[in-house]
């Protein structure tokens, strides 16, 4: 089975509290996205720092290294843990993805596949294969940001065409950084209104 890896390792600045805790329609981030990923057919695993707060979970949860602070210490402990198979990775901010779109990601055959709207790499909405670990592993060793490092592997770009037979992509692609994404989180939730118009929040 393919590993969904829950990225739930960051700091939360914009939110003001740990942001896997924070509850949209009653329910933590992090546990609606896990739901979301075993709706998948995948198996959830939720990557965290050893001191990150989480709610309880009813998956396996495992710790990233303290440091370096970054996206992609998280993606390589998910590769890290994944038995060689790969994983499709989400973070735990992107509670309207849908349960679908992930298991149809999980089947492109692509070693790194990635998810571009409005021409930004969104990585972590991607599936990702054993074969990235080594070059994922040195451009974090160097710093680089993980747009750029993710764009070095030549991925698969899933693009807005392909994602709309999910639904709206922005809306599919949206993160909850702050109360105020928290607030549009909660309104979108549910509805198959018009299309999103405000831009995906900046990582």
């Amino acid at each position: 089975m393919i590993v969904g890896a829950v990225l739930a390792g960051g700091l939360s600045r914009r939110m003001g509290e740990p942001k896997a805790s924070v509850e949209l329609a009653g329910r933590p981030l992090v546990a609606r996205v896990v739901s979301t990923v075993g709706s998948a057919g995948l198996k959830p695993i939720v990557v965290a720092k050893p001191d990150s707060a989480l709610p309880p979970l009813d998956c396996r949860v495992l710790s990233e290294p303290s440091e370096p602070r970054h996206p992609l210490t998280g993606l390589l402990a998910a590769l890290g843990a994944s038995a060689g198979r790969g994983v499709v990775a989400i973070a735990c901010d992107m509670p309207l993805v849908p349960a679908n779109f992930l298991r149809w990601l999980a089947q492109i055959e692509a070693p790194v596949a990635v998810c571009e709207v409005g021409g930004r790499l969104e990585p972590l909405l991607g599936r990702y294969s054993q074969r990235a670990a080594p070059v994922l592993a040195a451009a974090l060793a160097e710093g680089a940001p993980m747009r750029e490092a993710v764009a070095a592997l030549d991925p698969h770009v899933v693009g807005e065409e392909e994602i709309a037979r999910f639904g709206d992509p922005k809306r599919i692609v949206f993160n909850v950084n702050s109360p105020a994404d928290l607030r549009i989180a909660e309104r979108l939730l549910g509805r198959t209104g018009p299309a999103l118009k405000a831009t995906p929040a900046r990582r």
